[in-house]
């Protein structure tokens, strides 16, 4: 890690529950990915990051779960550093990285993927008491009929609900989604949203939710970050957002 890392680190940091990014930098060899980018994810809040394709949100969750390296900049959580870390330490200090794609191990059935999300969130000390997998199907009950099943049997929504699960399971003080509802059915996708949006309120889960669905997604957020070309654009409550004509016109194709 280059040298500019620790010099960003003297910028301020919220140690405050929730997730705290400053200057954050990545690079794909030659190609500057994020550029210089500041969002916080508090507790008790949905954060959307929104943009078009190509806009760095995807590269914005993997520098985060430390699925790639910063070139400079900063990631906590709450007070703990984590802008050297690797993927799995990252996943012990309490962030769950959703990807994109429903990325469960199909040849496993539906309890023993979400036993390896329990696994986790037996071994990591957590201030929220871990939920158990009878919550998980009280979450989302379509899938406790399908308990014994492969999950390359679910359909895509099921499969969307059980790699959530299994992230819940992991107790984690932040959630990063990336985009969740691709080639969902609409009432699936307000039924995964509804969900969500009620573990913040009840848990004080912060959610960093990465979508290219931008209605969806500030109807469900608290605040919204939006993103081109690597480097924020702005960044405001979501009923702002929603509102602003020219925004949404020129950066979220609404």
């Amino acid at each position: 890690m280059s040298s500019t890392v620790d010099e960003r680190h003297t910028r301020d940091v919220d140690t405050g529950r929730g997730l705290h990014v400053r200057g954050l930098t990545t690079r794909y060899g030659p190609v500057l990915a994020l550029d210089d980018v500041d969002l916080t994810a508090p507790a008790g809040r949905v954060t959307a990051v929104l943009g078009a394709n190509g806009a760095g949100k995807t590269t914005l969750l993997r520098t985060v779960s430390g699925l790639l390296p910063a070139q400079a900049g900063s990631v906590h959580l709450g007070d703990v550093d984590l802008t050297t870390a690797g993927a799995e330490d990252v996943a012990r200090a309490g962030v769950a990285h959703v990807p994109e794609g429903r990325g469960v191990i199909t040849e496993l059935t539906v309890e023993e993927n979400l036993r390896l999300g329990a696994l986790l969130g037996a071994a990591r000390a957590s201030a929220r008491k871990p939920p158990t997998i009878d919550d998980v199907y009280a979450l989302f009950p379509s899938l406790e009929g399908r308990r014994r099943q492969a999950a390359h049997s679910l359909s895509g929504g099921e499969r969307q609900m059980l790699v959530i699960g299994r992230a819940l399971l992991s107790a984690p003080e932040v959630l990063l989604l990336d985009e969740p509802s691709l080639g969902l059915a609409p009432r699936v996708v307000s039924r995964i949203f509804a969900v969500l949006r009620g573990l913040v309120d009840a848990e004080g889960l912060a959610i960093l939710l990465v979508e290219q669905n931008a209605r969806s997604a500030l109807s469900i957020a608290d605040t919204g970050v939006v993103l081109n070309l690597g480097r924020v654009v702005a960044s405001a409550d979501a009923a702002t957002l929603a509102g602003d004509d020219e925004l949404r016109h020129a950066y979220l194709g609404l």
